[in-house]
């Protein structure tokens, strides 16, 4: 028995055929791009996830270690990628995502972050001891001459913002950080471009200099211009490779 063959079936399928081909491409240009837009501040997310963003601030609660990054002067942010990248910093995660990066690309994350503004969570001052925040001020605004620690103002600007080229601002940044950086340089974990300026102050500092000084930083609200200062008074208080004295 021969079986029929239907044969308007050929039309409808090339004519199914003919109506997908011209309508596939017209529903594709419909739909929206679904790729990441090639920006700076796309690919900087991954830094914005642990120092915070406008979109993404930081907690204001529970332990804080990392830094807030945002505002502070292009020149340091460079200084500390190149740091993580040649080892100077140890901390792995950072490491890892500098570690391929070129000098360009380096400048050109610091200068991002240095033109962003971000609000600051502050420490509350009531769970401070009063006599630990009078020496935290004391170092931080007069320093101490018997141990030969230089006010902090001397270099990091009258309004603890910092000051340009290299110097970062000491408001904003949370107590655990201060102390972790502290601490690193006291047991020779952090370093920077000789001479380390930071790591012999922080050598003369007792531990408990230590917690009263990221106490009172830590609890210092930032001012309404956060920005860095122009520069400091010179002569520095003491010689710092990463901010070295301006040649005549």
């Amino acid at each position: 028995m021969r079986l029929p063959v239907f044969r308007s079936a050929l039309p409808c399928a090339a004519l199914l055929a003919a109506l997908l081909a011209a309508l596939l491409p017209a529903a594709a240009a419909a739909q929206p791009e679904r790729g990441v837009p090639d920006t700076l501040a796309q690919r900087v997310a991954a830094c914005t996830s642990c120092h915070g963003s406008a979109a993404n601030p930081p907690p204001t609660q529970g332990p804080r270690y990392y830094p807030r990054i945002a505002g502070k002067p292009a020149g340091y942010l460079y200084n500390q990628l190149q740091n993580f990248r040649n080892g100077r910093r140890q901390y792995p995660l950072m490491t890892y995502m500098v570690e391929h990066l070129s000098d360009d690309y380096l400048h050109e994350i610091a200068a991002y972050f240095s033109t962003q503004h971000l609000p600051a969570p502050v420490l509350a001052r009531s769970g401070i001891p009063a006599r630990e925040l009078a020496r935290g001020r004391e170092l931080v605004l007069k320093g101490d001459a018997a141990l030969k620690v230089p006010a902090c103002v001397a270099c990091h600007g009258q309004r603890l913002t910092g000051a340009l080229p290299a110097i970062p601002g000491l408001v904003g940044l949370p107590r655990d950080y201060i102390n972790a950086q502290l601490g690193a340089w006291r047991n020779g974990t952090r370093h920077a471009h000789a001479p380390d300026c930071m790591a012999t102050i922080a050598g003369r500092l007792t531990l408990a200099d230590v917690a009263a000084v990221s106490g009172w930083l830590a609890s210092e609200p930032l001012p309404d211009d956060a920005d860095p200062a122009p520069d400091v008074a010179r002569p520095l208080p003491l010689a710092c490779g990463s901010q070295p004295e301006a040649r005549p």
